[in-house]
């Protein structure tokens, strides 16, 4: 008599970095918590959470949103939004910080593309273009209608939005409010969440 023997599940952790995986496996994968997890042209990233001069702002970022939806007339138009969630591009699975969904009515299921994408710019010249560049050709490419890049170095908050042939860019300065046709109502006063990155340490912060 033939005994199968079912082995428990590989937990992929930091050690796992660098390792070769299809979306289709990472999507099916289980994950040691404490890390952020990315497959980027077919490799498994892993990397520490964001220190505070990111996970700071983006946490006032969600109250902000989440007090939009509760209390303004118009919040309903606000379905969902959640922090350090993971979208699905074409070929890759990236981190968002904040991802926003508006306009179902419901909640999303698994295969509605976010509304708005949000990115708060790491420190490096590789994370730049990475946030500036790549993320935005992928997530305008699934059908994001607004990526907002939060740099808090440069005190800039770059909009991008579709456009024929390619994107169009709004760069808001540091005492503007943002406002969105996406959100009817809503205003982001920027001056509170770059101060609050601004109350860390740079040593504070993961090494890049």
């Amino acid at each position: 008599m033939n005994i199968e023997i079912q082995l428990p599940p590989q937990v992929f952790g930091p050690e796992s970095s660098g390792i070769l995986m299809t979306p289709e496996e990472f999507d099916r994968a289980e994950f040691e918590d404490g890390w952020r997890y990315e497959l980027i042209h077919g490799v498994l990233v892993v990397a520490p959470p964001p220190g505070p001069a990111e996970s700071d702002p983006n946490q006032t970022l969600g109250h902000i949103l989440l007090s939009y939806q509760e209390s303004h007339p118009q919040g309903a138009a606000l379905d969902l939004t959640l922090p350090q969630h993971t979208v699905r591009t074409r070929t890759n699975r990236r981190i968002a910080d904040q991802v926003i969904w508006t306009g179902l009515g419901r909640l999303p299921r698994r295969r509605d593309v976010p509304s708005i994408v949000v990115e708060l710019v790491s420190a490096g010249r590789r994370n730049r273009h990475r946030d500036y560049e790549e993320k935005r050709d992928e997530y305008l490419a699934i059908g994001v209608r607004e990526y907002w890049v939060f740099d808090r170095f440069n005190s800039t908050v770059t909009v991008f939005t579709p456009a024929p042939g390619g994107f169009r860019e709004k760069v808001y300065r540091r005492r503007q409010t943002l406002k969105t046709p996406l959100l009817p109502g809503f205003a982001l006063p920027l001056a509170r969440l770059f101060a609050l990155a601004e109350r860390w340490p740079a040593e504070d912060e993961p090494g890049d």
